[in-house]
């Protein structure tokens, strides 16, 4: 097994399959708020007459989940940690048409098993 250990190893569970945890080093987020532009708005009422899915709100959401994901990766590498476990993402309204998207877990320093 390599003793190469990279960030990117993200579970939502509370293990990682071929690591032990060696110390877990606290919570660590990544938030974003996002808002629906008019135009973007336009789009998507267009396409609820059509019907199905609604690709514009589609894609706004995946970004958002997206750079949340990242932040919080970077919130875990400032930390100096190789993981992250127990990740989920939580979604709130701040305002009307505006979003926040977190991202979160425990960062996590892990060594191979043997």
């Amino acid at each position: 097994m390599s003793n190469h250990i990279s960030l990117h190893m993200v579970s939502t569970g509370n293990e990682l399959p071929g690591y032990r945890i060696v110390r877990p080093m606290g919570i660590v987020r990544g938030i974003t708020v996002r808002s629906r532009s008019v135009i973007g708005n336009l789009g998507a009422a267009l396409q609820t007459l059509v019907g199905g899915n609604i690709s514009i709100y589609t894609e706004l959401c995946e970004h958002a989940r997206e750079e949340a994901f990242e932040l919080m990766l970077q919130h875990a590498a400032e930390r100096g940690a190789h993981a992250v476990i127990a990740m989920r993402y939580d979604t709130n309204d701040v305002a009307e048409g505006v979003t926040e998207v977190l991202a979160y877990g425990t960062a996590v320093m892990v060594e191979p098993q043997a």
